[in-house]
């Protein structure tokens, strides 16, 4: 069987368990590595044995690299759309880890880039790649909760507060180093955890039967800014053309956890822990409800890592359904621009 070979450039903490998601992937081999740390070039060529011919104290070189089909990006946010527009110089198939870019425009060059040369992108959204996500599109294409009407999906974490004592909490000193709080490193927690509902409802509003899901509008922003300048709490109303409600909310101020309910005519659904691998999904209906659990640990990067490998293998320019599309990015970025920036 043919394997696709791995490069990655950036190994932090997402490097790290995207790394392990390569064991028992058939059709995928990690190959190459690049970093500007020696102790974690040290650190991961070690821990994934990677040969000494493909382990690169800087990114061009392992760009250069004949051996690499694909590169996965997992540096700052605000890196992405270099190294992305340099992979495409370069003729190299790219994933990039979430979210793709900083803004709309980017976006829109990317994908002018990578249409024009008839390139593989996509952006790495893992739980799409969540074999129970799979269950949840069947159950609504199977009109088992009618006519969809709406949908509210969160993420959110309070990475501001600390436990002190008993009840009391103690608010952590921010580091503005920090890309989380760095605005020019693309910080914030729109574009950090509010990416993931906000392109889910794109699925789901992708779902329903002739409908435009790629024109909307958003209503009711409310936005919470940190003390460093980038947003803490937000929520957002996104109305799609088909009259479609999705109310999406990210926080780094208060634990939202990252569930999600969608609502039809008939009953509605709901997802629990939607995008870190869902634990279990409850279908309440008006004369039964049930639930589809989750028996299984399923490392999601090792999906995403055999989808991407089969969409290269099989000629595509683009990740297999139900992976992010291009098309897609743009019009995620399109939303978070909106809700960034206010815009309605």
């Amino acid at each position: 069987m043919r394997k696709v070979n791995w490069g990655i450039i950036g190994l932090g903490n997402i490097a790290q368990k995207f790394m392990e998601g390569f064991t028992g992937v058939e059709n995928s081999n990690l190959l190459a590595i690049a970093s500007n740390s020696n102790s974690k070039i040290t650190k991961f060529k070690k821990q994934f044995n990677i040969k000494n011919e493909f382990v690169f104290s800087n990114y061009e070189d392992l760009l250069n690299c004949k051996e690499i089909d694909i590169i996965y990006i997992s540096i700052p946010n605000s890196l992405h759309y270099e190294w992305i527009v340099k992979c495409a110089e370069k003729n190299k198939k790219t994933l990039v880890e979430k979210p793709a870019t900083l803004n709309l425009d980017e976006a829109n060059k990317i994908k002018k880039i990578f249409d024009k040369k008839k390139l593989f992108f996509s952006e790495g959204f893992m739980y799409r790649y969540d074999p129970k996500l799979s269950k949840v599109v069947e159950l609504i294409k199977g009109n088992e909760i009618g006519r969809l009407l709406s949908m509210e999906s969160s993420f959110g974490v309070n990475i501001l507060t600390k436990k002190k004592f008993f009840f009391f909490k103690k608010k952590k000193k921010i580091n503005e180093n920090n890309r989380l709080f760095n605005k020019k490193m693309g910080g914030g927690c729109i574009l950090d955890l509010g990416c993931y509902p906000t392109s889910f409802s794109l699925l789901i509003a992708s779902l329903m039967n002739n409908s435009d899901y790629k024109n909307f509008k958003i209503n009711n922003l409310r936005k919470e800014m940190g003390e460093t300048n980038v947003d803490i709490h937000s929520e957002a109303e996104i109305i799609f053309n088909n009259n479609f409600k999705a109310n999406v909310n990210a926080s780094f101020k208060k634990d939202l956890g990252n569930n999600t309910i969608i609502k039809g005519e008939k009953g509605y659904i709901i997802i629990n822990n939607t995008f870190l691998g869902i634990k279990n999904i409850k279908i309440v209906l008006k004369n039964k409800s049930y639930q589809i659990k989750n028996e299984i640990n399923e490392n999601l990067y090792s999906k995403e890592i055999y989808n991407v490998s089969q969409s290269i293998l099989s000629g595509a320019n683009e990740a297999l359904y139900p992976g992010m599309q291009l098309e897609e990015t743009v019009l995620n970025m399109k939303i978070l621009d909106y809700w960034k920036n206010e815009k309605k």
